[in-house]
């Protein structure tokens, strides 16, 4: 069986294979989107203002490690079999990814 690549439904259509990262991406986001929500708690409660940048730093390196792992994934399974089957279109998005990823 195959799972869905990291895809918005409004994307071109897909190409199929599995995601060897996909549970540890999906742990990570969970994680991402718990500190996120303590932090909106910290501004809610008017805690130590200082120490809110701290914490969203903490939040966009946890997002920014979770998208090299989507993004090495993605050249270890796509990529690989985009080149196996000609597949010029999935190079170009990997392009506009990385372009959009370190922005």
């Amino acid at each position: 069986m195959h799972k869905r690549p990291w895809k918005r439904d409004s994307s071109p259509p897909f190409h199929r294979h599995e995601h060897t990262h996909t549970k540890e991406v999906l742990n990570r986001l969970t994680k991402a989107i718990g500190h996120l929500q303590a932090v909106k708690n910290m501004v809610e409660r008017g805690e130590d203002c200082s120490q809110v940048p701290i914490q969203l730093a903490a939040v966009r390196s946890a997002l920014g490690s979770t998208g090299k792992i989507i993004l090495k994934d993605h050249i270890e399974h796509c990529l690989v079999d985009a080149i196996e089957t000609g597949d010029k279109e999935t190079v170009q998005q990997l392009n506009r990814a990385i372009d959009q990823f370190i922005k």
